[in-house]
């Protein structure tokens, strides 16, 4: 579980609620048919595949940074580099704002399209 530090104590943010936050947010980006392939192992997807939760998406906590990386599919006839760069921005800023950690990195995967 992820953990912040601030003048009022310490904050857990669940591994679930991260999962879900990025799901949802990848969910309501324009262009984005759904989420693609299984993502490889890290920590946190363990942790939330026991959960039941994110197995497109690998989630990596270093130097107190979040590292992201999703598998999805596209909607065809988007522009993929549009679509992957607004779902990139969002993320960062949704993902930012919401849990107060600093996104270090995301990484998007295009696995197909759909019609």
């Amino acid at each position: 579980m992820p953990e912040l530090e601030n003048h009022l104590g310490t904050i857990g943010i669940s591994d679930k609620y991260l999962y879900s936050l990025v799901e949802y947010t990848v969910s309501t980006c324009y262009g984005v048919a759904g989420l693609g392939k299984t993502c490889g192992k890290s920590f946190v997807s363990y942790a939330a595949e026991k959960a039941g939760i994110g197995k497109n998406i690998s989630i990596d906590i270093r130097g107190g940074k979040l590292f992201i990386k999703l598998h999805i599919t596209v909607i065809f006839g988007v522009n993929i580099s549009a679509v992957s760069d607004s779902l990139v921005h969002k993320l960062r800023y949704t993902v930012q704002e919401k849990t107060g950690m600093e996104v270090g990195k995301v990484t998007v995967f295009i696995d197909g399209m759909t019609g």
